[in-house]
């Protein structure tokens, strides 16, 4: 019953035990804050970086080159863009050296709407990400697979991307599917009341107590089914998974029966589950919230073309972030900006009614 949040603290510290994480560190990492979204709470090996981007990224490669095992984590995506060179230099590293040189880093941002953050707290970074070769990049839309995607970039030998969908930090896992383990076997309050750290009283001396933590891991570039449909097919992934199933659950009450996919995994993202999708229901949406114009989606839809341009019985169709410079803090321009339900719900029939 963990939010996602306490997911991925759980497996940093299952990482600081198991799998030689030596250092967490960023902006407001480390003590007190322990992360603005408290991801980095009450963990062992954090601490607070100056107020550099740049610095922190330069620092997660010098330390990775070294062999020690880095999460680095920058504020906000809106912030990261500055230092897309190293970003490049880093994704370069394997393939230049033909191998020889490895680097163990994660660097984790959150990304997307939700927050009323407007300008500067709102953008998300999967499009630009996905334009930079050499990292293996991963965005979860549930706890479970915070966790598992967490664990799976601690093990990878070279650089992985962690997109996290700040909207959903706070958001709690479901009961667990049957086949999937419980991320804890505490209850909400629980596992806040050990893993927590209290708002009120003196904490200079809190510690967090873990529960004892599994080494589930997701692998990187696995997708999932997260619901069964037969009339077409939605791909999406992050803050938008939700809102796909939900526009899919009111859809198939008017007789739409939508298969929702989560990729999890930007790259390498997992092709052959989404066009066995779409060979069994001719019809594709793809649906984030970066803006629309070179979106992600859009490489996805091309690829759609070129593969099964003659299994197709509708157009594919992208359902993105409208292309402005920024996102309003009004609800209204936010709610404006990105993809939501009832957006969603129209794109389904919209695509549904097409026919070839």
């Amino acid at each position: 019953m963990a939010n996602m949040a306490q997911a991925i603290r759980m497996a940093l510290h299952y990482g600081e035990k198991n799998l030689e994480l030596k250092e967490i560190f960023g902006e407001d990492v480390g003590a007190p804050l322990g992360g603005v979204f408290t991801a980095t709470q009450g963990l062992e090996t954090t601490w607070n970086s100056p107020l550099d981007e740049r610095g922190i990224i330069g620092a997660a490669m010098g330390l990775a080159f070294a062999g020690r095992r880095a999460v680095a984590e920058i504020q906000f995506c809106d912030y990261i863009y500055n230092t897309i060179d190293l970003l490049k230099l880093a994704g370069n590293q394997c393939w230049s050296t033909n191998g020889e040189w490895n680097l163990p880093m994660t660097v984790m941002t959150p990304v997307g709407s939700g927050i009323r953050g407007s300008i500067y707290h709102s953008h998300s970074f999967d499009a630009t990400m996905t334009h930079i070769p050499g990292w293996k990049i991963v965005m979860p839309s549930n706890p479970l697979d915070a966790y598992g995607l967490m664990l799976a970039c601690l093990k990878d030998p070279n650089p992985t991307m962690y997109l996290k969908p700040k909207a959903l930090l706070r958001v709690k896992g479901l009961e667990p599917i049957p086949g999937e383990p419980p991320l804890t076997p505490e209850g909400e309050k629980e596992l806040r009341d050990l893993i927590d750290k209290p708002v009120l009283g003196d904490t200079t001396k809190w510690k967090p107590r873990w529960p004892k933590l599994e080494g589930y891991e997701v692998p990187i570039g696995v997708g999932k089914i997260v619901r069964p449909g037969e009339h077409l097919t939605v791909v999406t992934y992050g803050r938008t998974l939700p809102l796909s199933v939900a526009a899919a659950d009111k859809a198939q009450a008017e007789g739409i029966s939508t298969e929702v996919i989560d990729l999890r995994t930007l790259w390498p993202y997992d092709w052959e589950l989404v066009r066995e999708s779409i060979r069994t229901t001719r019809r594709v949406i793809f649906v984030n919230e970066e803006t629309e114009v070179t979106n992600f989606g859009e490489h996805l839809i091309r690829r759609t073309i070129d593969e099964l341009f003659y299994e197709l019985e509708a157009r594919p169709r992208l359902v993105a972030g409208a292309f402005t410079p920024g996102v309003g803090l009004a609800d209204p321009l936010e709610m404006a900006s990105v993809p939501q339900e009832a957006s969603i719900l129209q794109a389904i029939r919209e695509v549904a009614a097409e026919r070839a």
